[in-house]
Parts: structure tokens; C-alpha cells; sequence
């Protein structure tokens, strides 16, 4: 009888060790994406909330536009100079404590811009914002990759859907709030929030290690398993996540300039009302989110390369006609068309380069990528200024093709050749 207990006792524990929400590997798992899940949607939701209050803290601020200008890019500057060392800080101290402290220096630099009166001080405080930002970026990214190599399936598009859809909720939230409450409460209330979910969803990253994982598939959808985080073999695959970061580069640069210029572009040169023309770049927004969540499925049917070039091409096709056409509901269209071909570039393309470079790729590539949607608004500016508008954001659906070339042109670069977390070679052909 005792036996018959143990045996009965032995095959429970087998079965929560193997069941997705129990104690065991599979659980930790569950339980980690679901973590980093709410760190990405954290990320966007706190930004787009920052967004929508700016009219009103330039306001508070007073200065004039160029001043105002070169305090905002505070966000931009402080983002960049982070993502540069924050690949280094993961590898010493581990991405899921990275990710903690920087999403605790974004929650409480989202407070302090209602507190500034000044374009100086504005732009202090920003680079402060900006460095949680950038930080965050880099290091859930990481640790983000860490789970696609641990459950061997591409779901990074779904991490990205996340931020998507915070800050499709963060914009919305910000809309309602903003006749009621003061940048300063509602600001505050949004690092409460973001406080609280960093304090929640980091006991859960302190908690749950992340499980070693073994060789990879032999048909890994979306090619992951290569990863070193320094040394020769860094050397080796590092030109390959400079090309990634410069696919991710021409995506972003899409994203920035459709944030800034879209609603623009609809409302200057196609006399669209205040209304439709912020639904049209809703209608981007909220494409580019449901592409995302149908990202996964995509890279596992068609594989990596197909979906990065088939993406590319249909962003730069939606693009020139959201750019060229004359009438509101094509442009809208183009919007929407162009949402879901660039929904899985930045994804797919920082997932690859994290796999083969760990923090130190996820870094750089992003540094790169991010790169892109500051570069993007500023360029469309100048263009716009000498040739149009439509002319100028005809230059996203032309980088969307030079990502689609780019991606086709190394197709077969990183098959193999890296190294895996035990520092063996692991292959992993082309989907």
C-alpha cells in the first residue's frame, strides 16, 4: 500500500511538472511571458499616455518652438545613449534585473515633465524618460528572446502586439482623461500604474528564472538558436545584426513618420476633418497591432524570411498609395494596408539579431531600429518642405522596399554558423 502511494504521488508530480501552468519548466514558462507580456504592454501604454499630454506641457513650458524642439528630442537623446550600454548591463547583471530597474526609471520619469517650467528643465527631465524608455526597449527585448529560443517557437510579434495595444489603450485613456484631469494627475496616475505593474510582473522575473534550454529543433520556424553574447563568435555574426538593425532601421522609420505625419497628411492635402483624419492613423495603429497578433502564426507557416520580404513589399505598396492617391478612404486604406505589412518587421528582425547576438544584438540592432523612427519624422519635415508632403512619405514605401531587398539578399546568411547557450554550433535553417 505504501508502494501504491508513492507510485500515485510520483505520476501527480510528473503531471504538474509537465502541465503549462504548473510548478514545473512549461509552467515557469507560461508565467514568465505573461510577465514580460505586461512589460511590453507597460512600455507602450506609459509612452502614448506622455504623447498626448505634450500640447499642454509645452504650454506650461512657454518657450519658444525651437527651444521646445531640443528639449523634446531629451527623450530621443537619453533613449539612444541607454540602449548603447544597456546590451552590457544585461550581460552582467542578467536581463530580467535590467528590466526591472528600467521600467522602474520610466514609471517615475513619466511624472516629472507637468513638474517643469522650463525648456531646460524639460529637456532634463526627458532624458531621464527617455533612458527608462530606451532601457526597457532593450532589455525586455532580451529577455523576450530568451523565451523564444526557451519555447522554440517564434512568438516575439506577440510581445510587440502587447506594446500596440497599450498604447492604442494609453492614447484612448488619454483622450478621456485629458478635459478632467491636469498633465500633472494624469501623468502621475500613469506611473502608478507603471509602478505597479513593474513591482508585480518583476516578482514574477525574480521568481522564475529562466529554464536552460536545450538544442534547438531541426526545423525551427523561425530560425532561432544561434546566440553568443561575446567574444570571436560575437565578431563573427556581428555585421549580420547590423543588417538586421538596418531592416528594423527602415521599418521604424515608417512608424515615426506615420505618427507624426499621417494625420497630416490627411487633413493639409486632402481636407479631411480633425476626426477622420485621427482615424486614419488609428486605423494604421490598430492594423499594425492585429498583424502582430496574428505575427506568430505567420512565422511559423511561412517562415522568417517570407514574412519579413512579403511585409516589406506590401508596406511599400500601401504606402504609395496612401502618399499618392486622391481620394480620403485609399489613403485610409494605404494606411491600413501599410500598418500590416511593417506589423512583424521590427519583431522578427530584433528577435533574430537577439538569437544571435543575445543582449549585445538586441542592443544593437535596436539602437539602429530605434534610430530609424527618430530619423524619420525630421527627414519627412525637410522633404516636405522643398517637394510636398505626398512626395516626401513616398520615401517610407521606398525604404519598406530596401528592407524587402535587404531581407531577401541575406536569406540564407545565418543559417548555422553560431553559437547556442552552451556554447556549441547549432544550425537552424531558413522557414
Amino acid at each position: 500500500m505504501p508502494t501504491m502511494n508513492k507510485i500515485r504521488t510520483a505520476r501527480s508530480r510528473f503531471s504538474d511538472w509537465r502541465r503549462p501552468g504548473g510548478p514545473g519548466p512549461a509552467g515557469s514558462l507560461t508565467v514568465l511571458r505573461v510577465a514580460v507580456t505586461a512589460f511590453f504592454a507597460m512600455d507602450g501604454f506609459v509612452f502614448a499616455g506622455w504623447v498626448v499630454r505634450i500640447p499642454e506641457v509645452k504650454a506650461q513650458v512657454g518657450a519658444a518652438p525651437a527651444a521646445l524642439g531640443l528639449a523634446l528630442l531629451g527623450v530621443s537623446g537619453g533613449a539612444v545613449a541607454t540602449m548603447t550600454v544597456t546590451g552590457r548591463l544585461c550581460r552582467r547583471f542578467g536581463n530580467h534585473p535590467v528590466t526591472i530597474g528600467c521600467g522602474l526609471v520610466l514609471a517615475l520619469g513619466v511624472a516629472l515633465p507637468p513638474l517643469t517650467h522650463s525648456a531646460a528643465a524639460l529637456g532634463c527631465v526627458l532624458l531621464v524618460f527617455g533612458a527608462g524608455y530606451g532601457g526597457l526597449n532593450v532589455a525586455m527585448n532580451a529577455a523576450a528572446v530568451d523565451l523564444v529560443v526557451a519555447l522554440r517557437r517564434p512568438v516575439m510579434p506577440g510581445f510587440h502586439a502587447a506594446y500596440s495595444f497599450g498604447g492604442l489603450a494609453g492614447a484612448a485613456l488619454g483622450g478621456l482623461l485629458a478635459p478632467h484631469l491636469s498633465p500633472e494627475r494624469h501623468l502621475l496616475l500613469l506611473a502608478a500604474v507603471a509602478l505597479a505593474i513593474t513591482v508585480a510582473a518583476g516578482r514574477v522575473l525574480l521568481r522564475h528564472p529562466l529554464p536552460a534550454a536545450g538544442p534547438a529543433p531541426a526545423a525551427a520556424p523561425d530560425g532561432p538558436r544561434t546566440r553568443t553574447d561575446g567574444g570571436e563568435a560575437w565578431r563573427n555574426v556581428r555585421w549580420l545584426v547590423v543588417t538586421l538593425g538596418l531592416v528594423a532601421m527602415c521599418d521604424s522609420y515608417g512608424e515615426g513618420a506615420m505618427a507624426d505625419w499621417g494625420t497630416l497628411h490627411l487633413s493639409g492635402d486632402l481636407g479631411a476633418g480633425a476626426g477622420l483624419a485621427a482615424a486614419g492613423y488609428a486605423v494604421f495603429a490598430l492594423a499594425m497591432a492585429i498583424g502582430r497578433l496574428a505575427g506568430s502564426a505567420a512565422l511559423e507557416r511561412f517562415g522568417r524570411t517570407r514574412v519579413l520580404v512579403v511585409g516589406a513589399l506590401a508596406a511599400s505598396a500601401g504606402m504609395l498609395v496612401a502618399a499618392l492617391a486622391p481620394v480620403t478612404w485609399l489613403v485610409i486604406a494605404g494606411y491600413a494596408v501599410t500598418g500590416l505589412g511593417i506589423a512583424n518587421i521590427f519583431p522578427a528582425a530584433i528577435a533574430r539579431a537577439g538569437t544571435l547576438g543575445g543582449a549585445n544584438g538586441v542592443a544593437l540592432a535596436s539602437t539602429f531600429g530605434y534610430g530609424g523612427m527618430l530619423l524619420g519624422p525630421p527627414a519627412i519635415g525637410f522633404i516636405a518642405q522643398g517637394a510636398g508632403l505626398p512626395v516626401a512619405l513616398t520615401t517610407v514605401a521606398a525604404l519598406a522596399a530596401v528592407a524587402a531587398l535587404i531581407a531577401f539578399a541575406v536569406r540564407g546568411a545565418d543559417r548555422g554558423g553560431g553559437v547556442g547557450r552552451g556554447g556549441g554550433t547549432a544550425r537552424t535553417p531558413e522557414g
